[in-house]
């Protein structure tokens, strides 16, 4: 039996106004609470993952390291950490660097529409992928994965088209030193 999964409702302010049953806020397009984290390596790569086949939308497409939605009542840093490690297999520290509101309409119907509370960290472990989150994963340089998002844009979700700018001007500020 499948539990029901909810997703924390909030205004343009990420201020909560509710809880909805997560596929029902993705067939309504209604505003809710997300995050995103982007792992670094010492050497400044970004860790990619692509999206296992089953997912409900944006299936096999490739994105930041791990992304979903915090339960109702849990902390966005807290559910970021909890499912970096049932997603990629690690915890390590991350920090947040900024947010942002993003709508995607997808061919099945569904519309993400997300508060989205971004993190970055840096691990240079092993990972251990979920395969049921996940089927690939890789290090690429930010010139790597901005070439990539510009030559084969269909290969990659949504919201990391819209993050990536932000991410890479963080990463310019942060990492500058060591590409040099």
């Amino acid at each position: 039996m499948m539990k029901t999964e909810q997703v924390v409702l909030v205004n343009e302010h990420d201020a909560v106004t509710g809880v909805m049953e997560k596929m029902e806020a993705h067939r309504k397009g209604s505003l809710h609470r997300a995050f995103s984290v982007f792992i670094f390596n010492c050497k400044g790569e970004m860790l990619l993952q692509r999206r296992a086949l089953n997912k409900y939308h944006s299936a096999g497409l490739w994105t930041n390291s791990c992304c979903s939605h915090p339960l109702p009542g849990e902390e966005v840093h807290d559910a970021a950490l909890r499912r970096l490690q049932e997603e990629m297999g690690f915890t390590t520290s991350i920090e947040k660097i900024f947010d942002f509101v993003y709508r995607a309409e997808f061919d099945n119907g569904l519309t993400e529409h997300e508060f989205d509370h971004v993190f970055a960290g840096e691990y240079e472990g092993a990972v251990s992928l979920n395969p049921d989150e996940a089927m690939d994963y890789c290090y690429k340089s930010i010139e790597e994965v901005r070439t990539g998002l510009q030559d084969q844009p269909h290969k990659f979700t949504a919201w990391f088209h819209l993050a990536f700018p932000k991410i890479e001007a963080w990463w310019n500020r942060r990492y500058k030193n060591i590409a040099a």
